[in-house]
């Protein structure tokens, strides 16, 4: 029950994404000249980087779920032995790697507020920045989320199916913001 209210919740998300989806598309195409004027100030090579930070943690993502899937809440043996791994370091890998995610975000917020694109800078700006801070926003909620089940397995003796259940959706949530930050990038950064 757990995995299908997820799945609902994260379709309700998606429709609220694509709202945000459509009022990128309807500012640019009413203001095509704020895009002509702003799109050159975007650093593409380091949210192009960004993204891929991104994109690898949900790899560490999904090696955590076959561990919680195989009930192993935690390493067997030394931290540098990878292979004896469990769902906690491979959730405190994706944990550190959202982060990062988010501390690029933030400084690439800073770049653009020095450059003059600010939310209220004018169609451009605002868009950017609601489509790109809820997105922000969401992945802070994930991280939130990961502290939450990588917690849980010092609290527990017994690594259970239910706790395994919990890992495995919040890897669902973390897979869906993922994929909605590829569609944002593509559309923000590469769609000319």
């Amino acid at each position: 029950m757990v995995s299908v209210g997820t799945i609902v919740w994260l379709s309700s998300e998606l429709m609220f994404f694509a709202g945000l989806f459509a009022m990128y598309f309807t500012i640019r195409q009413v203001r095509p000249d704020l895009w002509s004027e702003h799109t050159p100030t975007l650093n593409v090579p380091f949210a192009t980087a960004n993204t891929i930070v991104l994109v690898i943690s949900s790899v560490w993502c999904q090696l955590g779920v076959y561990k919680a899937e195989h009930g192993q809440a935690a390493r067997t043996g030394s931290l540098l032995n990878v292979s004896g791994w469990g769902m906690r370091e491979w959730y405190v890998l994706t944990y550190i790697f959202g982060s990062l995610f988010i501390a690029g975000q933030v400084y690439e917020y800073a770049q653009l507020v020095h450059d003059g694109i600010t939310l209220s800078s004018d169609g451009y700006g605002s868009v950017f920045y609601l489509t790109t801070g809820f997105h922000g926003m969401h992945v802070t909620g994930g991280l939130i989320a990961f502290l939450l089940i990588i917690g849980r397995t010092f609290t527990t003796r017994h690594y259970s199916h239910a706790q395994a259940t919990g890992a495995v959706v919040t890897s669902y949530y973390w897979h869906f913001v993922d994929v909605v930050w590829i569609a944002l990038f593509a559309t923000i950064y590469l769609l000319k």
